[in-house]
């Protein structure tokens, strides 16, 4: 199982787009979570976050071994998540990856997650 929480910086002036990807996310919730039993994906989070006027968003996932990676997916929703991932996230900053302290999940969550 792999717990991970990841740091990318929106591009100036995306605002407005990230509100859209965001909002496309939710409003295709059924889609977006068909998608994730492929990925091996079983929990996926968005934190969005604005300091010293830039504006960051936030990935948290734990994830299973050998999934399928969403740019290998063929499914309708994850082309055009990648769409506004290309159009709003500053490839020109490194993304942070934070450091796993604790993972805190229960031994039958985790049978489940086999």
């Amino acid at each position: 199982m792999n717990v991970e929480a990841t740091r990318f910086r929106v591009k100036k002036g995306k605002s407005e787009r990230v509100d859209e990807w965001l909002a496309f996310l939710n409003d295709n919730m059924k889609d977006v979570l068909l998608t994730l039993e492929g990925e091996k994906m079983y929990v996926e989070t968005i934190f969005r976050e604005h300091l010293n006027g830039e504006e960051f968003l936030y990935w948290f996932s734990v994830q299973g071994e050998g999934g399928q990676e969403v740019e290998q997916s063929e499914h309708w929703i994850d082309k055009k998540h990648l769409e506004f991932w290309d159009e709003c996230i500053d490839e020109t900053f490194q993304p942070i990856d934070l450091t796993t302290e604790v993972v805190m999940i229960p031994q039958k969550v985790r049978n489940s997650m086999n």
